[in-house]
């Protein structure tokens, strides 16, 4: 894999036909030493964010050392680049013969679930162990979050009284998640979880060994600019300390998006431009699927020598495949004078980008470089000068 200083010079050196993953190891190093050091609990990567083997390493010699894994494809694949971490399989609803090869195959000893049937599957797949963690998934609130997670998994409040105690009954330790959904853009949802929380430990009157917050911990996007991540994990904390659980309670979370939204961004190429829409070599089944489907605006920035004077306007993308659906809307601010030829940056890619890339089309993931230089924007850079430098990348509307 090659190495370059930025993504300017890469484009204006290389000039490539095929759009280029730019990668940044020392941006994920250092989110996953922020969580390692700041969070007052134990911090797994859900690798559904992105499941790169490299990136995967990277995150585990800085100190991640659980993975929460929600298939049995991604248990196999971090038991294969670190086979000494501690995989939680945290997927609510699982084929049987997965957890099997889970627990008896790479030693799992961590399952979620949202319902007696999940449980009993557990149970039987298991061969009734007496050494298992299990989580109960609370469903929780959205509200506060971009994307919500509140609709698919998790037990309502009027059930989980039931399925805690029989959980109990079978587990070695009991734990409760949640998930506030992803993007969650203030501390106060985490907080307004955790009274859920409170009522169904009370409810249930059983004694609750882990607290597992979930994911949901933002990264930095135009008109995305949430609190500092210090702000979630004092208010968790705080929450947590005052649960009704004991003193040997543990405190989990699972970061996705946080720990790797700055690891990558994506240089591409504009092959046509009509109007206010630009056709681009990358797109909604590439790693645009986010800003084709949901409407996420990423941050981006014109690659040109000398730097472009002129004003910036709104423009949309059109994506290389042969489906009208590979659109995305935008607004991505550039310069007027953008054209055929020019190449973009598009920003914090490192999150869902590059896990959901497919072959459609024949469009197919070019090149992948190692950047030295900065993500264009972060939340973990301390130093205000350099702060503000790479945040200038993000535009605000």
């Amino acid at each position: 894999m090659h190495k370059h200083h930025s993504a300017l010079g890469l484009a204006t050196a290389l000039r490539p036909v095929q759009p280029v993953t730019l990668l940044r190891p020392h941006a994920a190093a250092r989110a996953a030493r922020f969580f390692v050091e700041k969070f007052q609990g134990r911090s797994m990567y859900a690798v559904k964010a992105n499941p790169s083997p490299d990136l995967i390493q990277i995150l585990w010699e800085n100190g991640i050392t659980h993975f929460d894994v929600a298939s049995i494809a991604e248990v196999r694949l971090v038991a294969g680049v670190a086979p000494e971490a501690t995989l939680c399989f945290m997927h609510p609803v699982k084929a049987e013969e997965a957890i099997a090869e889970a627990y008896f195959n790479h030693g799992v000893r961590t399952f979620s679930l949202d319902s007696v049937e999940e449980l009993e599957k557990i149970v039987r797949a298991t061969e009734g162990a007496t050494d298992l963690t299990l989580c109960v998934r609370l469903r929780v609130s959205s509200e506060m979050s971009k994307l919500s997670l509140a609709s698919k998994f998790g037990v309502e409040q009027a059930e989980a009284k039931e399925l805690l105690q029989r959980t109990r009954q079978v587990a070695d330790a009991l734990g409760i998640c949640f998930h506030v959904g992803s993007q969650a853009m203030s501390p106060s949802a985490y907080v307004q979880a955790m009274e859920r929380v409170r009522a169904a430990i009370v409810s249930a009157a059983v004694t609750v060994d882990v607290i597992d917050v979930g994911g949901g911990f933002p990264s930095v996007y135009p008109g995305m600019e949430p609190p500092a991540l210090e702000a979630y994990f004092g208010a968790i904390h705080q929450a947590f300390e005052s649960l009704p659980v004991s003193y040997s309670s543990e405190l989990w979370c699972e970061p996705g998006r946080a720990l790797c939204a700055e690891y990558a961004s994506l240089l591409v190429r504009v092959e046509r431009r009509r109007g206010d829409e630009l056709y681009i070599n990358d797109g909604a089944y590439g790693a645009l699927f986010d800003a084709a489907h949901i409407g996420w605006r990423f941050p981006v920035k014109l690659l040109r020598e000398p730097d472009s004077n002129a004003r910036d306007v709104a423009f949309s993308f059109y994506g290389p495949t042969c489906d009208d659906m590979d659109r995305m809307a935008g607004p991505f601010m550039l310069p007027v004078d953008v054209g055929p030829g020019d190449y973009i940056e598009i920003g914090m890619l490192g999150a869902y980008g590059c896990a959901m890339r497919t072959g459609f089309n024949g469009f197919t993931a070019g090149e992948r470089v190692i950047m030295d230089d900065e993500p264009m924007a972060s939340l973990y850079i301390a130093d205000e000068d350099v702060r503000e430098a790479v945040s200038s990348n993000v535009i605000k509307l």
